[in-house]
């Protein structure tokens, strides 16, 4: 490389890390909202978000960056290096085509939108959140439009979680799952087991959190790296150097905070596994949300809801609620199908892609104005009693339950069963080459899984695409093969199917 180009590119990373420091500040403000701010801080906070929003686009689509990029347009580049400048390049050429008043439009109005959304929740109280939601539909759709005109807009705003993959993946998977879940959910409804449920009764908010930061201390959270705090919906949020988990108890749910508390310690460790070195680059960020969520929901479901884990952690489990149990009863407890299970965060493996496809088919309706934000609520649960035979009595258990569309977050929903299907094609990747994963995961060892996932996803940042990352990881292209033979097996046991 010339000293020219050595010179530009040292530029450009130095541009890049200030830029990521100001969106890591950014998540931290967030992070504060939900979790520690006082109920009167938004019309500060939504001000200070807005500025740090526009800092941000400023410097993402500044002319000096652009100069830099075109510096190194026919640079020669190690891989490393190619892998920034595609990264930096990708996002920069995006935000140039937005206004930086729009940008500060949708930061203030996803801020002050966040207690309108908790108040409406409490009070199941649609009417007074559906102006909000208006605004930030209209809002998002302005962003697409100003991205590309020409393009689907919920497509392009897709790209903002999963740049790689393409929508029409997105569809081919969830269609896939749309053929094969239903027939094994019909079928395990017509089993005639029935899991047992040791877990039932009312148990102590407290006693929950202990059990679920002793969870955290087994499967190796890094505490000096880490916390955990309490909010309405449960989050990650981080870099490799502080990585903040929050969950939520319900006395009447405890297994529901031990399985979200665990889904996020994926996400977590993911952060905590990117490379310190690069912090600040795009080397040292997550490969996007559907390599994100595959790693919470590995470890949810593939070692979480096994049962080897809680052959491992079931007295843990015994001593912190007081109970006596199987490993078995407590495995078909953590993994029974539920008919009548309204609320997304709590749903099993099997009805929880039913979930997301009313979402995706919601959202999407609304970004191409299909549907109007006062149909929301019938739309909600006509599509609820479609897909999953149950229809909620409240919006607050229904259409208001999730924080993404407050967020802003229009076309997140997919990426949760993206990342399913990829956490079964890297298990079952790292289940051929350190396995079997199920011993270490019964004798309370999970060090050689993670460091798998560090080495073989978390150390590479966003160096590859998605599907790059996918075929790096596991010799294959992304497939849904190993999550459908997956849920098939699993359940098909559990149900005698």
């Amino acid at each position: 490389m010339s000293s020219t180009t050595s010179g530009a590119y040292d530029d450009l990373l130095e541009h890049v890390t200030q830029l990521s420091y100001v969106e890591d500040a950014g998540g931290l403000l967030r992070w504060d909202q939900q979790v520690m701010m006082p109920e009167g801080g938004t019309p500060a906070r939504s001000k200070q978000q807005s500025a740090l929003s526009t800092l941000h686009h400023d410097l993402l689509t500044d002319d000096e960056l652009a100069g830099y990029l075109d510096d190194l347009d026919e640079a020669s580049l190690d891989p490393g290096q190619q892998a920034v400048v595609r990264e930096v390049r990708r996002e920069h050429e995006r935000a140039r085509k937005v206004p930086r008043d729009l940008v500060e439009r949708i930061s203030e109005a996803t801020s002050e939108a966040l207690p309108v959304w908790e108040q409406a929740r409490e009070d199941d109280d649609f009417e007074s959140y559906a102006p909000v939601l208006e605004e930030l539909v209209d809002l998002r759709r302005e962003y697409a439009q100003a991205i590309d005109p020409d393009r689907d807009p919920y497509e392009v705003l897709f790209e903002e979680f999963e740049p790689y993959l393409g929508l029409d993946t997105a569809e081919r998977v969830l269609e896939e799952l749309r053929a094969e879940l239903p027939d094994l959910i019909d079928a395990v409804a017509e089993s005639d087991v029935t899991q047992p449920r040791p877990f039932d009764g009312s148990y102590d908010v407290d006693d929950q959190e202990e059990l679920v930061r002793a969870a955290l201390d087994e499967l190796g959270f890094d505490w000096d790296r880490g916390r955990l705090d309490t909010s309405a919906h449960p989050f990650t949020s981080g870099t490799q150097f502080d990585a903040r988990i929050t969950t939520r108890f319900d006395p009447e749910k405890p297994l529901d905070s031990l399985s979200s508390t665990i889904h996020e310690f994926g996400h977590a460790t993911y952060a905590l596994g990117l490379p310190d070195d690069e912090y600040g680059t795009p080397l040292g960020e997550a490969r996007d949300l559907t390599v994100h969520e595959s790693q919470s929901r590995l470890w949810e479901n593939h070692v979480g809801r096994s049962r080897a884990f809680w052959e491992f952690f079931l007295p843990t489990v015994e001593e912190h609620f007081g109970v006596e149990t199987t490993p078995e009863a407590a495995y078909g407890a953590a993994n029974r199908v539920y008919d009548d299970n309204l609320i997304r965060v709590e749903a099993d493996e099997l009805t929880y892609h039913m979930h997301i496809l009313v979402r995706f088919e919601i959202e999407r309706d609304l970004i191409a104005g299909d549907l109007d934000v006062d149909e929301v609520p019938s739309v909600w649960n006509d599509r609820m009693e479609e897909y999953l035979g149950i229809r909620p009595d409240t919006d607050a258990e229904g259409c208001l339950q999730d924080i993404h569309w407050t967020n802003g977050t229009f076309g997140y929903f997919p990426t949760y069963s993206l990342g399913s299907v990829l956490a079964a094609q890297l298990y079952d990747a790292a289940d051929g080459e350190i396995g079997p994963i199920e011993e270490g995961i019964r004798a309370g060892e999970f060090d050689d899984l993670r460091t798998w996932m560090t080495e073989n996803v978390h150390s590479h940042g966003r160096r590859y695409t998605t599907d790059d990352l996918v075929r790096e990881a596991t010799g294959e292209d992304y497939t849904a093969e190993y999550f459908i033979e997956y849920v098939t097996e699993k359940y098909g046991d559990l149900y005698d199917l």
